[in-house]
């Protein structure tokens, strides 16, 4: 039979005592040590998964940005070069965050460093939509004005048009009310008859009907009344056209009438009253007078006045 020894108070020995104690001493200890490193496991693990977040979040407000930008961008605007240069580095600035975002591991500074160039990043981005959004409605103004200039100046050029072609049509209804003028005040015969004389030697003028012995012609004429003729002096041209139907020229020059340069035989004057009186031409022929007929033509005013004839035998 084993008996515990003891001491003479009848207390257990004290070395014994001591040794427990030390060992729940050691056991909390590392209890405590455990606990710590779990805990600052558990903290760094939370870290980690906290900046993996983040940098999907900023990752994805980038895409946004970028899709924002390219929306913008998709109306094709007509930009100047200041917003060009604005979109260029937009663009460069979206790529290099995307860039630092592709690394492994970024350090608290870094992901710090990154949200605030996004965050910069997202005013500039939505300055430049609004920039553009007041050019696209500045280059609408411009293009509505743009039309409706183009739609004054087809209607200011069809008015010219218009008036062009009124004030043609008026210019050649004034031509031909200017031509039907012309035309109505021109002189016109009433009668005309034709009388061929010979000379005596005392200078007495006998008309004859024979060719041989005629010298000269006299014209008689009337002009018909013509309220629109303008009374006063007018030129008269004389045309004689011989039996073999030649022109007799004389030395005469040219004149215009009924739209065509023509030779004359003899030109002379009148004094237009338009009161009916008689006018005599006298035109010596310088050859022999032959036999057959002798047409006469008169011209004033630039058209034909008429004509008569004169047969000799």
């Amino acid at each position: 039979m084993d008996y515990q020894s003891t001491d003479q108070s009848g207390q257990p020995p004290k070395k014994n005592s001591n040794v427990i104690y030390f060992l729940i001493v050691v056991i909390l200890a590392l209890l405590g040590t455990d606990v710590y490193l779990y805990m600052k496991k558990n903290n760094s693990d939370e870290k980690i998964v906290y900046q993996n977040d983040e940098k999907t979040r900023l990752q994805t407000e980038l895409d946004s940005l970028e899709a924002q930008v390219e929306q913008v961008n998709a109306g094709k605007t007509r930009m100047s070069a200041e917003m060009q240069a604005k979109n260029d580095s937009l663009q460069s600035k979206i790529k290099v965050l995307r860039g630092e975002l592709a690394k492994g591991k970024l350090t608290a500074a870094e992901l710090g460093k990154a949200q605030e160039d996004v965050k910069q990043l997202r005013y500039f981005v939505t300055k430049y939509t609004a920039d553009l959004e007041e050019l696209k409605k500045q280059n609408a103004s411009l293009t509505t004005e743009r039309d409706t200039l183009k739609t004054n100046l087809t209607a200011v050029s069809q008015k010219a048009s218009d008036l062009t072609q009124q004030t043609n049509t008026l210019q050649k209804q004034n031509q031909d009310l200017d031509n039907k003028v012309k035309i109505a005040s021109a002189l016109k015969i009433g009668v005309a008859n034709v009388v061929a004389y010979k000379i005596k030697g005392s200078g007495k003028e006998v008309d004859v009907t024979r060719a041989s012995p005629a010298k000269k012609i006299k014209i008689n004429f009337t002009v018909a009344s013509n309220a629109v003729a303008e009374k006063g002096s007018h030129d008269i041209y004389v045309r004689i056209i011989d039996p073999t139907s030649n022109l007799i020229t004389s030395g005469g020059g040219t004149f215009t009438s009924d739209g065509q340069e023509l030779q004359y035989t003899y030109r002379t004057s009148i004094d237009f009253k338009d009161d009916g009186s008689g006018y005599t031409i006298d035109w010596v022929n310088q050859s022999p007078f032959q036999k057959g007929v002798y047409t006469v033509l008169l011209y004033a005013d630039g058209y034909t006045m008429g004509k008569t004839s004169l047969t000799l035998k």
